[in-house]
């Protein structure tokens, strides 16, 4: 075992070391900017040191090459880590303790959009991942050729979100003194040719040579042909459409893969005839949209780049969940006890065997036997698609439906009521092994 680590340290060495100088080198240019262009003198004396401890320090220790002495992720952390987000639990915390970063994040925009802070929050993020990496097992989930532009792509995605954040902290924070956003003050008119014309063409050199040195790097994911006999496991979509295949653990194929997705391209397409605010055209807030910031914020991050995070590195072999440092054992099994709500009902509730029509019975008699087994999950489905709107109507958004009219009020709240269905049906799989409020196999109709 400890050759195999050598060899696996030895390895991965040089890239850790060509990593840290990286880091090294982002501190550098991040102090020289700071004392020259903002005078934060320092600032940049402190990330100017940083930037030291990354290439005098563990650069060195990382190109050393030997076990002992590269940096490493302490094994308490990493068993914290399993032990957390491994098992049948995993998800669970993974998924709680998401929403509740997001609602911290949201809580304390003001404090995260920061410079100082958000500079060091990415460099506490990198140098984990750096620390990371000298996990075998963490290094052949992240590394993998598939992963590695994920990887890329969730960084980036914090990226953005940041910035759209903070110029929209600015943004409120001027409104609410009384002055011009910044998109007012900044506007600016440039001419097509030659101003965009050229920068689109520097773009467009810069990442193909950035695609070029990207597939000499990294070697293409091509696997042997595929066979019938034998499939990969786990068997995984792209990373794009990870988000459909984990919400096959919740909802029935027909549901998961073609109608909640056709409601979602149905729901952006109405955006536009449902979006009453006329505040927030073409400059970035918060306060002014706070409704449409937050069901934006918690339908994209939450219920679909989460989902994408969760498939990509914790969903192992079996479709089951492992730890970020956790070895991917195809032997690992998890019996999961999935009940119908009508198996609650009428076999734990009622001591009762589900009703069955007579053999030799009729359509239209299987279907009334069909009706009365099911008619709690039909019951509770009607009453939060039909009743709740009017409710919400009257309650909690009776601004927006005075503002909305009937029509776009009961087309936004059943837009909102079925995005929900997502969460509640995640929570009811958690806590109650529920896995379909409605079964109907007979007519392909599981909800």
């Amino acid at each position: 075992m400890h050759g195999n680590e050598q060899v696996f340290i030895e390895g991965i060495s040089p890239f850790l070391g060509g990593y840290y100088v990286a880091l090294a080198a982002m501190n550098f240019v991040a102090g020289y900017w700071l004392w020259r262009c903002r005078k934060a003198t320092l600032q940049a004396i402190f990330w100017f040191f940083v930037g030291l401890g990354y290439v005098g320090y563990l650069a060195p220790m990382a190109l050393s090459a030997d076990p002992h002495w590269v940096p490493s992720m302490p094994q308490v952390i990493r068993d914290t880590v399993n032990l957390a987000l491994g098992g049948s639990t995993g998800a669970v915390v993974y998924s709680v303790g998401l929403l509740v970063l997001l609602v911290g994040l949201f809580l304390l925009r003001r404090f995260f959009v920061q410079g100082p802070v958000a500079w060091a929050l990415l460099n506490l993020s990198l140098l984990a991942l750096g620390l990371s990496m000298t996990d075998y097992n963490f290094y052949t989930i992240a590394a993998k050729p598939d992963n590695v532009p994920i990887v890329g792509l969730v960084f980036l995605l914090g990226f953005f979100t940041w910035l759209a954040t903070a110029r929209a902290v600015e943004n409120d924070a001027r409104t609410a003194r009384g002055e011009a956003v910044l998109e007012y003050e900044e506007k600016e008119t440039v001419l097509v040719w030659p101003d965009l014309v050229y920068t689109e063409l520097i773009c467009m050199i810069a990442l193909t040579a950035f695609l070029l040195v990207w597939g000499i790097a990294l070697q293409a994911p091509l696997e042997e042909p595929a066979s019938s006999v034998k499939t990969p496991n786990p068997s995984k979509a792209p990373w794009y459409f990870l988000g459909l295949q984990e919400m096959l653990v919740y909802f029935d194929p027909w549901m998961a893969g073609v109608v909640m997705p056709s409601l979602i391209i149905v729901g952006l397409m109405a955006i536009p005839y449902l979006d009453f605010n006329p505040k927030g055209s073409g400059y970035f807030t918060i306060v002014e949209r706070k409704f449409s910031y937050l069901t934006f914020q918690f339908g994209f991050l939450f219920l679909w780049v989460t989902l994408i995070v969760l498939g990509t590195f914790l969903r192992g072999p079996n479709w089951n969940i492992f730890g970020p440092y956790e070895f991917w054992d195809v032997h690992k099994v998890e019996a999961l006890n999935n009940v119908d709500l009508s198996q609650y009902f009428w076999i734990s509730g009622m001591n009762m065997a589900l009703p069955k029509a007579p053999p030799g019975s009729g359509g239209f008699v299987q279907f009334l036997y069909i009706l009365q087994r099911e008619w709690l999950g039909i019951v509770m489905i009607l009453a939060y698609l039909v009743l709740l709107p009017p409710l919400l109507a009257t309650t909690v958004f009776r601004k927006f439906f005075l503002k909305m009219g009937f029509l776009r009020f009961m087309v936004m709240s059943n837009l909102l009521l079925i995005m929900m269905l997502l969460p509640i049906k995640m929570v009811l799989r958690w806590t109650v092994n529920l896995k379909y409020i409605i079964s109907i196999p007979e007519y392909f109709l599981n909800f």
